[in-house]
């Protein structure tokens, strides 16, 4: 597949869609260099694999709360004001965890609560921020910028929890100040933006609207289809919640190890997005997310197996690497099936859908490790997905069958 020059050169030409990868690369770092912190945290502190999935548990708390809120501000209000707000109520949070580090008042309960106030502004940053790209950006050109943007984003996740795992020796109030410091940077870029959008109605909020976009969603086969694609295949095998026990007891490679393999998938992810930004899919665009969940899967299960460093770090890059396939043409299909005005709400659900399968994954892969053990967790994770893909291509034949991403 060929590259297309001319929308590469218009996208490195756009400052506001520079600006937007820089904000997302300095909030990405941040956020992954505090979960390796707290992730390690939470287990040195409590040596449990449930507390591990709890995290996960509590930063889904609020996206599930909020998201039909937070979609209904996103279509209404400046959406670079609610996200720069968003990451400087973060920032305020991680100098919660550096305050709370220094004085030695951290516990499970105070770990908790502090990820708890974090999701919350995670909550309304993640809804919205995604629906910044489109107004950055033609349609034409929307896919190669999505798979630009997440080259930038993937970047990041794998500098970030390197970065966290080497900056823990210095302990991890050096961890959470670093991650403050770059969330304010990250506010100060976003409000820098300039965005070109149609005026919008700021009708009061009502049942009808709030839930406008789940009527959306429940009206498009393609994108239900896609969104709880997502959901139900990395609820199952979302095993990055284990990697702190894996780390520390299966592979014992200590915390910069575990840097290591939460950079993994990023790594993975970073090929597949810049093939992707060089190489845009023209067709059978259905076909490649389902066989891409699918490898997911497949690496999910040989990761769970694995007993060498090695192997695990190999197995975690390719399971990024179809994750990014799956996520660029998952999120190109949600956005250019949906109109502006309802872009907010529609990717507030799509939001609850990904936090679910991400944060309350990690809860599910918790819970089921201090049921069955943690290798038995893993592998049962990576089964349940090979069979939700099996499934889904029985339920959704239109999202199958899908054959461009932007169908004119």
């Amino acid at each position: 597949m060929s590259t297309d020059p001319a929308a590469k050169f218009t996208l490195l030409r756009r400052r506001p869609f520079l600006l937007f990868m820089g904000a997302r690369v300095a909030a990405t770092i941040a956020y992954q260099m505090a979960a390796v912190a707290v992730g390690w945290q939470v287990y040195d502190l409590t040596h449990s694999a449930l507390n591990l999935g709890l995290v996960g548990l509590v930063q889904f708390i609020p996206s599930l709360l909020l998201a039909l809120y937070v979609g209904h501000v996103a279509d209404r209000h400046d959406r670079r004001r609610i996200v720069s707000m968003a990451q400087l109520a973060q920032a305020a949070t991680m100098c919660g965890l550096v305050i709370a580090t220094m004085l030695h008042l951290m516990n499970r309960e105070t770990i908790f609560l502090l990820v708890f106030v974090l999701g919350i502004g995670r909550a309304f940053e993640y809804s919205t921020i995604q629906t910044l790209v489109p107004s950055l950006v033609e349609p034409e050109v929307l896919p190669q910028a999505m798979a630009t943007a997440s080259s930038a984003r993937q970047t990041a996740t794998i500098i970030g929890p390197m970065l966290g795992g080497f900056l823990y020796i210095a302990g991890p109030a050096a961890v959470y100040a670093t991650s403050c410091l770059l969330l304010l940077c990250s506010a100060v870029i976003i409000s820098l933006i300039q965005v070109q959008r149609a005026a919008v109605s700021r009708e009061p909020a009502t049942l009808r609207t709030l839930f406008a976009g789940i009527a959306f969603i429940r009206s498009r086969p393609v994108v239900l289809g896609a969104i709880s694609l997502d959901l139900f295949a990395v609820l199952f095998g979302g095993a990055t919640a284990l990697l702190p026990i894996y780390a520390r007891d299966i592979l014992t490679v200590g915390p910069q190890g575990l840097g290591l393999l939460r950079a993994g998938p990023a790594i993975g992810a970073l090929g597949a997005a810049l093939y992707l930004a060089r190489n845009p899919l023209r067709r059978h665009v259905g076909r490649i997310m389902f066989a891409s969940v699918a490898w997911f899967g497949l690496m999910t299960v040989v990761f769970a197996l694995s007993r060498s460093l090695m192997l695990s770090f190999l197995a975690l890059i390719l399971l990024g690497w179809a994750d990014m396939i799956s996520v660029v043409i998952r999120s190109s299909l949600v956005q250019l099936d949906t109109p502006d005005g309802m872009r907010g709400r529609v990717t507030a659900v799509n939001a609850v859908f990904i936090g679910t399968s991400n944060e309350l994954g990690e809860f599910e892969s918790g819970l089921t490790a201090a049921w069955f053990g943690v290798v038995p967790a893993a592998l049962l994770g990576g089964v349940g997905t090979l069979v939700v893909v099996l499934l889904w291509m029985r339920l959704f034949p239109q999202l199958l069958k899908r054959e461009r991403l932007h169908e004119v």
